[in-house]
């Protein structure tokens, strides 16, 4: 059981937010978020005491400071302190708000009222200790591609979410239509999280099929090939499964892949055409980009 979190803040410059959320996720960050601080961001994250020491929080601020250095950006104030178990979720709890993705979903904070009179597909969210509260471009760019992927005449596809983190895409593809998610995290912690969002969702275990595992668990759990695939991880992770990919697909199989760095879209591209994907349009949001893909042919 953790006792303690390191709670790290980085304010900063806005052109820097992006390459902050990518060095706390490198690090395996949880509960990241952004806030405005008058003309700069302030970008927080939570790691256990358990598995991060002192030293490689000073690691972590050195890489940070090294890449506004490399951007040419001001040098960012790093700050850094412990706290205890049961209050490390609510610090940063108190400042999300419901938030607008795309043209049709609203994320909103399950501890919140949903905003009168909204029209928006409502993602009730309570992301506990694993990634994905919707802040992040990435998440944002796989939600908006949803959109523009599933219609209501694909009320019968069937998805996998590869490192399902929250469970916010599984949920945001079921509210848009589709009929089940298998949805897979290597994090016990985000596993949890995507059962109890899913609840929180009114959705049910045969809604969302979630385990512990990744691609080889899909594999030995699927009985048909997927309609669509779901990655929302780092791109190193995503090249290293794209060989498999395959193994869960059908002709018509499509994906969305995101958490890759605009820089590491071009490898990803690559080994996406060598293992029969197509990239059939590349969405980007500052550094960050989203591919969505298909099958060859």
């Amino acid at each position: 059981m953790v006792n303690s979190w390191w709670e790290i803040q980085v304010l900063c410059d806005p052109a820097l937010e992006d390459t902050v959320f990518w060095r706390f996720e490198t690090f395996g960050g949880h509960g990241t978020v952004s806030q405005r601080r008058k003309q700069q961001r302030q970008v927080q994250a939570y790691f256990p005491q358990v598995d991060f020491e002192l030293l490689d929080v000073a690691a972590m601020a050195l890489r940070i400071r090294q890449d506004a250095l490399c951007a040419q950006l001001p040098n960012p104030q790093t700050t850094w302190q412990l706290i205890e178990d049961e209050d490390w979720a609510k610090s940063w709890k108190d400042h999300w708000e419901p938030q607008p993705i795309g043209d049709r979903f609203l994320v909103n904070p399950a501890w919140l009222a949903v905003p009168a009179g909204t029209e928006r597909l409502v993602l009730q969210l309570d992301p506990g200790a694993a990634f994905g509260t919707g802040t992040h471009a990435t998440t944002q760019l796989c939600l908006e591609s949803l959109e523009m992927r599933v219609g209501s005449d694909d009320a019968s596809r069937v998805v996998a979410d590869i490192g399902c983190g929250s469970g916010i895409l599984s949920i945001g593809a079921l509210l848009l239509g589709v009929t089940r998610s298998y949805a897979v995290d290597v994090d016990t912690l985000a596993v949890q999280a995507t059962a109890e969002n899913a609840a929180l969702n009114q959705l049910t275990a045969d809604d969302i099929n979630v385990q512990q595992g990744s691609l080889e668990t899909l594999m030995a759990t699927l009985s048909e090939p997927v309609d669509g695939i779901l990655c929302n991880i780092l791109a190193e992770v995503i090249v290293d499964l794209i060989p498999q990919l395959g193994e869960i697909a059908h002709p018509q199989t499509w994906g969305i892949l995101s958490g890759i760095l605009l820089e590491q879209s071009k490898l990803v591209a690559d080994t996406l055409e060598q293992h029969g994907w197509v990239v059939a349009t590349l969405w980007r949001r500052q550094e960050w980009c989203c591919l969505n893909i298909r099958r060859a042919g």
